[in-house]
């Protein structure tokens, strides 16, 4: 299928309490496509992902295939646009198979009850992708960091949506489940026809596994474009203080000696 733009966004400033904390944002995700959202702490990442759910209000424009979100009804908002936030939150002590089964809510009439044999094999497809399957019986309360990261993705996963936010989605995984995790996101946008906009602190990952990126300081969208692009932009080393292609390229001599 050819690419379309999934979701626009145009002049956007949100915030608490009255006071902007993301201005004037200007971006658009196509489909089969993964943005990387990237900046230092408190520049407004989150603040971004959370009106894009539309969990905060907001002034200016958010178009999910040229409808207005706020136009949306809740429930069918959810089987398009689903948020991993950095909390995932533990409020009881359901099992891991639980836990991913709460994402079909927004194609049930019911949290866990009347779940269809399709409900029942995306959740064991998702959980068998994440390696999750074996302890679908655990509990979510008994696991370490990186596994309840996990089961939280497969509950986002689960709710089957057309785009994915996800707030830093390689927090408390090793890297080896962080290369797994980006891999099966990028394989899954590709052969889905879907889209994810992800923030990420690893500037690695974020080339390696991201079509586009943006660059935010102080809750402004200071680059934005192909990831390359962005990465090699002068203006990475004025948002983080840091000569970033310098630094990494000295690390890479280290790894060759």
């Amino acid at each position: 299928m050819p690419e379309s733009i999934m979701l626009e966004v145009q002049n956007l400033y949100s915030g608490y309490n009255g006071i902007d904390v993301v201005k004037d944002i200007n971006l658009e995700v196509k489909r089969s496509e993964i943005l990387a959202v990237i900046g230092p702490n408190g520049c407004g990442k989150t603040t971004l992902l959370k009106t894009l759910a539309r969990l905060l209000p907001c002034r200016g424009k958010i178009l999910f295939e040229q409808t207005e979100i706020s136009a949306i009804p809740r429930k069918s908002l959810a089987k398009k646009i689903a948020l991993l936030s950095q909390n995932g939150g533990i409020y009881f002590p359901y099992t891991v198979y639980d836990t991913a089964a709460l994402g079909r809510y927004s194609h049930t009439s019911s949290m866990l009850k009347n779940l269809t044999a399709d409900d029942r094999q995306i959740i064991r497809t998702v959980l068998a992708k994440l390696n999750l399957w074996e302890c679908r019986d655990s509990l979510i309360s008994e696991l370490s960091g990186g596994q309840l990261q996990r089961v939280f993705l497969a509950r986002t996963l689960v709710q089957d949506p057309d785009l994915i936010l996800l707030d830093e989605p390689t927090n408390h995984l090793d890297l080896k489940n962080q290369i797994e995790l980006l891999e099966y996101l990028s394989v899954w946008t590709k052969e889905s026809n879907r889209a994810v906009i992800a923030v990420l602190h690893d500037l690695n990952l974020c080339r390696r596994f991201a079509d586009k990126a943006a660059l935010m300081d102080s809750g402004v969208m200071v680059s934005y474009g192909a990831c390359e692009t962005v990465l090699s932009d002068s203006r990475l080393t004025k948002v983080y203080g840091l000569d970033i292609r310098s630094f990494m390229l000295e690390s890479l001599e280290k790894w060759r000696d």
